[in-house]
């Protein structure tokens, strides 16, 4: 599953490097671009509600997320066809609801065999692999880029989303191979889930945690949008920073996946306070370098969350129910994600100071819930 990812990322981060300044090429402000932004991923993570909920019901994992991937073949690389922003958000909004569709079912059966291993390293593989895919897809669109460096703009975006029809194939062609391989992964998963006092009542403070992380989180649509915009870096560099900042998603999501697997989720709260850096040096410092740092800090944010999440999920609950906690916890992470996305790029427009200080404090509010609940976890006692 983590080589199913790795294709599936990059066909969907290929595109994502890229989205930002392509709205704003075809006409979108800021607000638009962070509304979308926020739109996308709040469907992207609201619908799980139903899609896992539909996979604990039927027990339909496998085809739930064969389905949400084959959504590929026309949400990326339709948008080389594509003529207004409109258009192109239409897309993005469904490459997110196939994301929805397949996400909660493909994280429980993950769970299932990640459960022998450590969950926290298991995952902390699963999303170092999908990031392998998220480098190697900006790569894929930078090179695109750079042959028809010399035609209009509108060229190289088109040509940039049109290659990322490769990585669809070969995703779908694993995905089936896995299916075929591992029809039954609950089988790996023998004994029930430990169960812990008050487990509800830990796993509701943990979603209120993430969702205060969330709220703060920019998308790297509006960071990309404000490197554009200033004019900090050239559109053909745009793919290749972001390539490096999910290589380093890459090497957080190890790192903090073992780490969680060591000290549980006070991790979370170290890493929320290096991710709350990201927006004093992405936003108000006018330096290209200093911008670099900023992203790096963004990357560690972002890899300890895709480790962590998944992690502590797959300890808090019970395996017959995974399903619907895995789309609760997205649907209600995805709202504040969309919230703050949408916020965040109103603010843009008007202080970057507000929006900084609205990053900033949102993030940091979510540090004394983690450590409290680290604290809690290992001392199974309830909250």
């Amino acid at each position: 599953m983590g080589v199913v990812a790795l294709f599936g990322d990059m066909t969907y981060e290929g595109a994502r490097g890229l989205v930002g300044p392509y709205l704003a090429l075809l006409g979108a402000s800021a607000t638009a671009v962070g509304f979308a932004a926020g739109l996308g991923e709040f469907l992207g993570y609201g619908l799980r509600l139903a899609t896992g909920w539909l996979g604990d019901k039927t027990r339909a994992y496998w085809p739930l997320v064969i389905a949400g991937y084959a959504v590929n073949f026309v949400a990326v690389p339709g948008l080389a066809l594509v003529g207004s922003w409109q258009a192109a958000v239409a897309l993005l909004l469904l490459e997110r609801i196939g994301k929805a569709i397949r996400s909660p079912s493909r994280s429980t059966l993950v769970s299932y065999a990640a459960t022998q291993a450590g969950v926290g390293k298991s995952f902390g593989i699963d999303e170092a692999l999908d990031q392998i895919g998220a480098v190697s897809g900006p790569l894929l669109t930078a090179l695109a880029i750079w042959v028809v460096r010399d035609e209009p703009a509108t060229a190289q975006y088109r040509l940039a989303f049109g290659v990322l029809l490769l990585p669809v194939f070969f995703n779908l062609g694993f995905v089936l191979y896995a299916r075929r391989t591992f029809p039954s992964p609950e089988s790996f998963e023998q004994a029930p889930a430990t169960l812990l006092p008050r487990q509800g009542a830990l796993f509701r403070w943990y979603v209120a945690a993430v969702m205060l992380l969330g709220l703060g989180f920019a998308d790297w649509a509006l960071v990309a949008y404000h490197a554009t915009r200033t004019g900090l870096f050239e559109l053909s560099a745009l793919p290749l920073i972001y390539a490096g900042v999910m290589g380093l998603d890459a090497l957080a999501a190890l790192v903090f996946g073992a780490l969680f697997d060591r000290f549980g989720l006070k991790v979370l709260a170290a890493s929320a306070l290096v991710s709350a850096l990201f927006a004093p040096l992405v936003f108000l410092m006018p330096s290209a370098w200093v911008f670099l740092v900023g992203a790096v800090c963004w990357a560690i944010g972002m890899g300890a969350q895709d480790s962590i999440f998944k992690a502590a999920i797959a300890q808090l609950v019970p395996k017959e129910s995974r399903g619907r906690a895995y789309g609760l916890f997205f649907a209600l992470f995805g709202l504040a994600w969309w919230v703050g996305s949408t916020a965040m790029g109103w603010l843009y427009e008007r202080s970057l100071t507000a929006l900084v200080g609205f990053s900033v404090v949102t993030q940091l509010a979510s540090v004394p819930f983690f450590l409290v609940l680290g604290r809690r976890l290992s001392r199974a006692t309830p909250v």
